[in-house]
């Protein structure tokens, strides 16, 4: 049995991880622990579901006790009106029935608690993912993630739909059985027992080499699947220089590094199953033989005990040889939920202090001695010690080269990440003091390519104001001059607009992204340039909705093209980290720096862009 798995190159969690997969006793042990924490809602049910599991058992090994019964005091004693074989065989429908009842109840109750379970932690998992800062995503890769949500996922769902029943069963029965067989003859129990030291050194071989077996087999579908994810996402660019060869090259070398880890895994189950088998029949023969001689001579053991026994250590080896199938599944399983516990233990980076504060409606927005870096503690800092401030109702411009730190100082003010050192404030309240939601109200971010989620135009707008109505919706693209343009659709606002938009224009795109921010009415509008990408027709119509959208608020651009900066308030020029000059479009023309020489180029058309 094979579930999914995750691998492939990523984060630093996923890395530590990747380094000792294996699940050592200390790690299983916090495994179980954890996911008995989050089996405590379902508490009831589980103690339920263990009395009926313990009747079924029960129901099973009566049985070989009736049996045993009906032998000693109906065959080899026999009686005249045989009562003790028709009780027997009496009581033995009914167990037989008892087994079918808490059979069926046993697989709708396991199945039931499992499926609630999974459903419980695929929500925690995608809304532990969503609370994540961006610096996490900047360093994890997106197949790493899709495999938390699929392969992982499926081999719990694996567990539960094929091996947790028969696991929690077995085990049971596999007890039940010692019990019983110790009780009725611990001689000949003693001697069936001779194999077990065996068995157990058979089992602890196949579960540490089937554990490092699966586990690189889950590695290499990972792999195999990050290199699969991105190829469909990077299709344009993989068609556009002809690297087809080259991509199916990789696949393939991923998909036989996988063909090589399963067959790695079988030889190991084709050199274990077999044991198993010849165990069971070689402590049938022991029972035969010393139970035969014993009850010969009626020595601790009597034709019925020889009988019950055959059955019972069906019994008791049939579990065992179920749990060792199931074990490269459990195994699988558990390390599928060490991952999850991983990516669930990883903190936000930015996240809401206790006590936060509500931002003031109005405020003016500062860097106050801003330094930052994408990694701290290392020397690649993109910022180093800005200070800006933005009045309230101020339209400033941020100019500056490719890498300069532009969107950087964006991404501070709409704290997608937080400063290694300064402060960024608004109405003089810090943002690391500052609510998530008050935050996110008064500070709004439209970047350069609007992204569109699969579903309506409608889905997508309402997606700036949580419970926005329809006419909400409609006052918004009404706002940025959009709603006659979308109503006029065949569908209307009903328009599916596909995945990632791609049945919308750029420029429709872009219409939808800020009729998203009109709708979310922020204080602060921060705009990565929305026009650079779009055709001269369509950018005309999105500057005439940006135009509307920027009236009565503070509003930052990142100014790709220098016609932005001359309509700015202010213009501050930030390079190599660097706030350089800040001052209108004329004063710093006077000044003659480099904001000035930019402008030249610009003009001059040598094609040198901010």
């Amino acid at each position: 049995m094979r579930g999914g798995g995750g691998g492939g190159g990523g984060g630093w969690w996923n890395a530590a991880l990747d380094e000792d997969e294996k699940l050592d006793r200390g790690e299983a042990g916090r495994v179980v622990r954890r996911t008995y924490r989050l089996l405590e809602p379902y508490r009831r049910a589980l103690m339920g579901t263990a009395l009926v599991l313990v009747g079924y058992a029960l129901c099973t090994v009566a049985g070989p006790l009736l049996l045993r019964f009906a032998i000693d005091h109906g065959i080899t004693v026999p009686h005249p009106h045989m009562s003790p074989i028709v009780g027997a065989t009496v009581v033995y429908v009914l167990a037989a029935i008892g087994m079918a009842i808490t059979e069926r109840a046993q697989i709708l109750m396991v199945n039931r608690i499992g499926e609630a379970f999974l459903r419980d932690l695929r929500n925690r998992v995608f809304r532990h993912i969503l609370s994540l800062s961006m610096s996490f995503f900047d360093t994890e890769q997106t197949g790493r993630l899709v495999s938390r949500m699929t392969q992982d996922i499926d081999a719990l769902e694996m567990l539960v739909q094929q091996g947790l029943l028969v696991f929690v069963v077995s085990s049971l029965l596999f007890a039940t059985s010692i019990v019983v067989m110790l009780v009725i003859s611990p001689l000949l129990f003693l001697a069936c027992m001779a194999l077990l030291p065996w068995l157990i050194q058979a089992s602890r071989t196949f579960r540490r080499d089937s554990n490092a077996a699966y586990l690189t087999v889950r590695d290499r579908i990972g792999q195999t699947l990050s290199t699969f994810q991105e190829s469909i996402s990077g299709i344009r660019v993989i068609q556009a220089f002809g690297r087809e060869d080259q991509m199916v090259g990789m696949f393939r070398g991923h998909n036989r590094a996988q063909l090589d880890a399963n067959v790695e895994a079988v030889k190991i189950s084709a050199r274990y199953f077999p044991v198993i088998e010849f165990t069971t029949a070689f402590a049938t023969a022991v029972i035969v033989g010393v139970g035969g001689l014993m009850a010969t001579h009626h020595f601790m053991a009597s034709v019925g005990t020889l009988g019950a026994f055959i059955f019972l250590v069906t019994m008791l080896i049939s579990p065992v040889q179920q749990i060792s199938q199931l074990f490269n599944l459990i195994q699988q399983s558990g390390a599928a939920l060490n991952k999850i516990y991983g990516l669930l233990d990883v903190r936000p980076a930015v996240a809401e202090r206790p006590g936060a504060l509500d931002l003031p409606s109005q405020g003016d927005l500062a860097l106050e001695g801003v330094s930052f870096s994408y990694r701290p503690g290392e020397t690649d800092t993109v910022l180093d010690d800005v200070t800006l401030r933005v009045a309230f109702g101020e339209r400033l411009a941020l100019v500056g080269p490719t890498g300069a730190g532009k969107s950087t100082v964006a991404k501070l003010m709409a704290r997608f990440y937080d400063p290694t050192e300064g402060r960024v404030t608004y109405g003089g309240v810090d943002l690391r003091d500052a609510t998530i939601d008050s935050l996110r109200q008064r500070v709004t971010v439209v970047p350069q390519e609007g992204f569109l989620f699969h579903g309506s135009i409608l889905d997508n707008v309402r997606l700036g104001r949580s419970g926005a109505s329809d006419e909400d919706v409609r006052r918004a693209l009404r706002l940025i001059g959009a709603l006659e343009r979308f109503e006029a659709f065949p569908d209307g606002l009903a328009t599916e607009v596909r995945e990632r938009g791609s049945r919308l224009s750029a420029g429709e795109r872009q219409l939808v992204s800020l009729a998203r921010a009109a709708l979310a009415n922020p204080d602060v509008l921060i705009l990565d340039e929305a026009t650079s990408n779009l055709d001269p027709g369509t950018e005309s119509e999105v500057e005439t909705a940006m135009a509307v959208l920027m009236q009565g608020r503070t509003v930052v651009v990142i100014a790709h093209r220098l016609s932005t900066a001359e309509r700015a308030d202010r213009v501050a020029v930030v390079d190599d980290g660097h706030l350089l000059e800040v001052g209108t479009h004329s004063e710093l023309l006077d000044r003659n720096g480099r904001y000035a020489a930019l402008y030249a180029s610009w003009t001059g058309g040598l094609g040198v862009t901010a």
